[in-house]
């Protein structure tokens, strides 16, 4: 993953990547995402009881031992996430969009 790539909440939300990104690995020409990383939802409709309770970030779980950039743990299209309420209930899976390949670069 990258920090541009789409990523939303079960609820019809988007993340967005927020953090340092300033490494020397890029993906597609952007720099890859880590568990360094905070993924803000916005735009989630979920409501429970006719009460408003959005999705306000995703929360990863990167394998131990994994392929690490600056220290942080890389993401993956398949690393596990749950989204979550701004009091941490988690609400599902993030739904990951797969990207079109243009490839990695170090530098």
């Amino acid at each position: 993953m990258h920090t541009g790539t789409v990523v939303g909440c079960p609820h019809g939300g988007r993340a967005s990547a927020v953090g340092a990104g300033a490494h020397g690995v890029l993906v597609d020409g952007l720099p890859t995402a880590t568990g360094a990383l905070v993924h803000t939802v916005t735009g989630c409709r979920h409501t429970v009881a006719g009460v408003p309770v959005p999705c306000t970030t995703v929360r990863w779980t990167p394998a131990e031992g994994g392929v690490t950039v600056d220290g942080s743990p890389l993401l993956a299209e398949g690393t596990p996430g749950v989204c979550l309420t701004a009091r941490l209930v988690p609400q599902g899976q993030p739904a990951v969009t797969p990207a079109a390949r243009k490839g990695v670069t170090c530098g």
